[in-house]
């Protein structure tokens, strides 16, 4: 696989994200939702089905996608496709920086309210891992270890003041989107960096103990059970901020991308 085609994979994998953007086998790409499987215990009920995640968060998300991210339910006006980035080790390090500093703001606002206590140790937590892997990229392609730029800061101060101001459906729609990305079309990302920069190696942040479609459902009903106790304007908050998720996102995507936000 040459740069330039990595490069359009990654411009059409970044632009998606909890409702993922992915080739098909007959190299068409359609958007599908994280799927999951069942997994048993109390909130580990068979998935649900037709809930405020398959449909308004879902629906909210559709309005974000054109046609030829999502050929059935795309709505936004399609942009002009730039020209494919190629990006190195420093670049992929930055990303990965950035990511953790994001993740460790969502745990550390997780364990420190309450009302979240059910999102705690769920699994999906990837600040250990990634420390595993910028440690072995700084050692092993003898890079520095970068800062946290601009697009980590900012998004994690933004999860850190929706966490200090308790606006939590605000708050779960970025942890949603953020945690469940990263299981769907960040996996693809992380396939086509491996096969360009890391002789085809899989990072810790691509690996999950136990059963990740279980993970996954888990979750999901956790999150339904949630907000089902929520009143119509506070379901409205979570996915009235589905824009701001996917800018956030799209903004640490950009180092892959030549500093350009699918978004």
């Amino acid at each position: 696989m040459n740069r330039t085609t990595v490069g359009i994979i990654l411009a059409l994998v970044s632009t998606s994200y909890a409702f993922s953007v992915v080739p098909s086998q007959n190299g068409l790409h359609t958007s599908i939702p994280s799927r999951s499987a069942l997994y048993m215990s109390a909130s580990e009920a068979p998935p649900v089905t037709g809930g405020f995640i398959e449909t308004e968060l879902r629906g909210q998300a559709m309005k974000l996608h054109t046609r030829s991210q999502a050929p059935k339910e795309g709505e936004a006006p399609e942009k002009k496709q730039a020209k494919p980035y190629s990006p190195t080790h420093a670049d992929y390090l930055k990303f990965l920086v950035d990511s953790q500093y994001i993740y460790q703001a969502f745990e550390d606002v997780v364990n420190e309210l309450d009302e979240l206590s059910v999102f705690r140790n769920t699994g999906l937590e990837r600040v250990d891992a990634l420390e595993q892997d910028i440690e072995f990229m700084v050692s092993e392609y003898n890079e520095e270890r970068p800062a946290v730029g601009k697009p980590g800061l900012s998004y994690a101060e933004e999860m850190r003041a929706f966490g200090k101001e308790k606006k939590i459906p605000e708050l779960m729609c970025h942890f949603y989107n953020f945690y469940f990305a990263h299981t769907a079309g960040g996996r693809m990302i992380g396939k086509q960096m491996s096969a360009l920069l890391l002789d085809k190696k899989t990072l810790e942040f691509y690996k999950w103990d136990g059963d990740l479609n279980g993970i996954k459902t888990r979750v999901k009903n956790d999150i339904e059970e949630m907000v089902s106790h929520w009143s119509r304007e506070q379901k409205d908050a979570c996915v009235n901020e589905t824009a701001g998720a996917f800018r956030g996102g799209g903004m640490v995507n950009g180092y892959l991308m030549g500093g350009r936000s699918p978004h």
